[in-house]
């Protein structure tokens, strides 16, 4: 496993709430780098700032993807676990993948 990936992704919901697997520190960077300015705080910051010294190898990718999980939380980004989904994309990947799920009786 490279040293900037993680352990198990964090799962968060993008666009008009599409799941997503961020599943390193360079994804999670790019999208802290993403968010918008006007809704950047202390916990984007600290998350940037992480996954930043992470990528330098100053700290490890779990740090990072801890305070990037706890960013993820406070906005309320993070995709329930096993939730039926229309669609999966893996954020920096530009892979698209179709999940179908059908409710059985």
């Amino acid at each position: 496993m490279k040293p900037d990936m993680f352990k198990e992704p964090v799962r968060i919901l993008v666009g008009l709430g599409f799941p997503a697997e961020v599943r390193g520190v360079l994804d999670a960077y790019r999208h802290l780098c993403e968010w918008p300015v006007s809704l950047r705080d202390a916990a984007h910051a600290v998350a940037l700032k992480a996954c930043g010294a992470a990528l330098r190898g100053e700290i490890e990718a779990e740090t990072a993807r801890g305070l990037f999980a706890a960013f993820a939380e406070k906005h309320d980004l993070t995709a329930p676990q096993g939730t039926a989904a229309a669609a999966s994309r893996d954020i920096g990947s530009g892979s698209t993948s179709r999940l179908e799920t059908r409710s059985r009786p």
